[in-house]
């Protein structure tokens, strides 16, 4: 039998505390510090790094590559967020607003907001936020990657118009925060646009619905649905 090395009382290895090692790096822009502090925490769990930036804020995000950005939507955040998108290394960096909410968010939909956190910020829902996040900023995919992602979207159906937010999407559907309900089954026509890619029309149908939210699935005839499909790949890919 191969002998087995036991540690003995006195080994450093008993009583060790392990921290997962950052492999990523998230900017942190415009925010009090005890937000600040509380996600730097939060972060560190799923071995993310945060960079406070303060001073000169666009060119850092020019030429520091990140694999996030968390800001504060007041003043100055559309010239953080038009930076980071117009640059190079940061154009598909995962885009975190803090405060306001998803209405107050579709002001910079040009610029693919990901997710909010709400004001005032606390660590259990900071750390639920992260964790839905963290896969698209540590780049581990799934098969069928959901990009979480804000921007307006128009749904038709039912004989109703709806205007709501996006919360998800992905090759083959999306989810939609909205007032309206839809009932399961329900065929509707969303419209919407993701940062570069201009206004597309897509129909679908109801395959779920939650309080205040419902996902849409897009008809796999719908041939429109390959736009969406490159806009996915090449968000991921970069």
């Amino acid at each position: 039998m191969a002998n087995t090395l036991i540690p003995s009382p006195s080994s450093p290895l008993i009583g060790a505390t392990f921290t997962r090692k950052a492999v990523a790096r998230t900017a942190v822009v415009g925010l009090k510090d005890p937000y600040r502090a509380l996600l730097t925490e939060c972060f560190r769990q799923f071995g993310i790094e945060t960079v406070p930036l303060n001073d000169d804020v666009a060119k850092r995000l020019t030429k520091e590559k990140f694999e996030a950005c968390v800001l504060g939507l007041g003043n100055g955040a559309e010239s953080v967020m038009e930076a980071a998108r117009a640059s190079r290394s940061n154009s598909r960096c995962v885009i975190y607003g803090v405060g306001g909410n998803a209405q107050e968010a579709m002001r910079y939909s040009k610029y693919g907001i990901n997710a909010m956190f709400t004001e005032p910020l606390e660590r259990t829902a900071a750390m639920k936020l992260i964790r839905a996040t963290r896969m698209l900023v540590l780049h581990e995919f799934r098969r069928y990657a959901r990009i979480p992602i804000m921007t307006e979207v128009l749904v038709v159906g039912d004989g109703r118009r709806a205007v709501g937010s996006s919360i998800e999407m992905s090759t083959g559907g999306m989810s939609v925060k909205s007032p309206e309900d839809f009932s399961i089954g329900t065929g509707v026509e969303v419209s919407f646009a993701l940062m570069t890619m201009p206004r597309v029309n897509l129909k679908g149908t109801v395959s779920w619905r939650k309080p205040k939210s419902f996902g849409v699935k897009f008809d796999p005839s719908d041939q429109r649905r390959q736009t969406v499909k490159r806009w996915v790949e090449s968000y991921l890919e970069n």
